[in-house]
This record gives C-alpha cells, structure tokens and sequence, in this order.
C-alpha cells in the first residue's frame, strides 16, 4: 500500500528507559492524497523489527460512499507484504492474476522475491455505501538465497487464523508460534505477530523473541512503570521477562521474530545489495515489470 520515503521527516520521539523498554517510538503521519497513515518503521530511530522493516498502521479512517482506498499499481522486490484488516475491505489485485478482496481477521501475504506489482482499490460493488477502513500493513524481508524467488501470493481466512485465551486473554497467533499454537501463515524467517484484546486491569506475559516490540493499536499499557499510550511502538529488551498490564480497554500487536543481517530499503524495494534496488527501479522505470491483470492502465510512477 505505502512507499517508504527516502528520508524520514520529523522523526518520532524516542526514549530510553533503562529498564525493558529501550525505545518508545511516535509512529509519523504519512499522506497517501487524503489518506493518512501511521509510519512506525523504518524511522531514524528503528530501521527494522527481527525480520520486518516496514509497520504502517492505517485508520480508523471512514470514507463517503462513492470514495475509499486507491492505490495504483505499483511494484515490489525482496520482501514479503502481510496486509490485515480490523474494519473495512481492500480489492487487491496482482502481476500473477490474483484477484481478492481483503475481509477484517483475514491475512493476505505477498511474496514479492524477483518482482511483483500490485493495486489496492475499492471495491466497486459495496462503494456505493460510507466504508470504514482499519488495519496494518507491514513487510517482511526476505532470507538473501530468497530475494529472487518466484513472486506468489497466500491468502488465509479469518477462521485459518488460531486463537488462545491466555488467562482470560483473547490472543489470535497471526504468524508464528506462542502460547502453545502456531499460525499456519508462511514464514521466512523466525517471525512472530499477534494481536491481544485486554480489558482494564488485565495482564498479559509477552512470548521471548530475539527481537520484539509492542505497538498499542488503541488504548493504554503500562510496562512496569512506564504507561504506553495508544499509537504507539515499544522497542523491548529480549533478556526480560516482560508483563504488560492494560491501564484501559486495549487491543495490541507484538511484532517481532529473528534478527536479521542489512537491508536496503528505497521507495517499494528491499534488498540486501543497494545495487539490486537501483536495477529495480530502472526497470519500472523502463517498463519492464509484468502488469497488474486487470488493472494494466494506471501506474504509480518511480519518484524522482
């Protein structure tokens, strides 16, 4: 959905704790033409989270009817995109003939390797009522003996995805594996990504990973004696054992997996060789990517 700038303006506040949070990071507001996102990695502090390298957290945000969501088509390599819905729908299409609608508990993972284009529109045939659109889009790197693979596209259903109550928790394993289940959502590296619902006063122990985080979809945590507020990403030392507790009402991700080796992030493209990136772009530039099927006349052009 998004592009990532080539420069991070205004970078987000950062702290340093000293304790099992190492950086509290303010996720910046990106204008995608009218509609905003909340860009919490890469930033100046952040640039990755284990083996992802891209979090935008995207509404609640409701559209008139006759409007919403439209990206044009636009090309992607060396990374894996993982799109999830709270509220709303997405129509994507792809370079590989793909054709879906993204539904709110749903996982859509595009595997980009050697090159893929994609569009995010609306739906024409509910458009014709206001539509609420609400959730993450985030992107995976690639393992280097991958970045070339085969583009291919997996889609899993809301009741593909396992849910736990962990002491009254309400948690659903989206990728990975926690609390005694594992997600069947592919993964490329040791990858871990779940959403928790907690009521005021519940606690919940987060899972270890090598690297990890926890972004506060909406209300309030408090770790330790730091209060988290909605919107937020805490960067977590991976020696603690780490508790949060919800101050209020609150709905979270935890992010996290494997830490990874450099990556080179420049507009849609990630790699771990700069020289990769600029072979990209010349060729979207020269219009040699396959075409989105379906939606073969519009373009989001290489920015200059």
């Amino acid at each position: 959905m998004s592009s990532v700038d080539n420069q991070i303006d205004h970078p987000g506040e950062m702290k340093n704790t000293n304790g099992v949070i190492e950086k509290i990071i303010q996720p910046q507001s990106k204008d995608l033409g009218g509609f905003f996102v909340r860009r919490a990695i890469p930033s100046v502090h952040q640039k990755k989270l284990g083996p992802w390298v891209f979090i935008d957290h995207f509404g609640p945000h409701t559209f008139p009817a006759g409007e919403g969501l439209d990206v044009r088509p636009h090309p992607h390599i060396g990374l894996a995109t993982v799109t999830y819905l709270f509220e709303g729908e997405i129509l994507h299409r792809d370079s590989l003939g793909n054709t879906l609608s993204v539904l709110p508990g749903e996982i859509n993972l595009m595997v980009a390797g050697r090159g893929i284009v994609h569009s995010e529109r609306k739906n024409p045939a509910t458009s014709s009522k206001p539509l609420t659109l609400h959730g993450l889009q985030m992107w995976l790197a690639l393992p280097e003996h991958l970045e070339e693979t085969e583009p291919a596209f997996y889609h899993y259903s809301k009741g593909d995805i396992p849910s736990v109550d962990v002491n009254g928790v309400n948690v659903r394993l989206l990728i990975g594996s926690a609390y005694g289940v594992i997600s069947p959502v592919q993964q490329f590296f040791d990858t871990l990504y779940f959403e928790a619902h907690l009521k005021k006063g519940q606690r919940l122990q987060l899972p270890y990973a090598e690297e990890r985080g926890v972004y506060v979809l909406s209300g309030a945590l408090r770790i330790n004696d730091s209060i988290l507020p909605d919107k937020t990403l805490a960067i977590l030392n991976q020696d603690k054992e780490i508790i949060v507790e919800a101050t209020e009402d609150t709905c979270l991700a935890l992010i996290g997996g494997e830490k990874i080796g450099q990556r080179f992030i420049d507009w849609n493209f990630v790699s771990s060789k700069k020289e990769r990136i600029e072979q990209a772009k010349r060729d979207w530039k020269a219009n040699r990517f396959d075409k989105v099927i379906g939606d073969e006349i519009e373009f989001i052009p290489l920015p200059e």
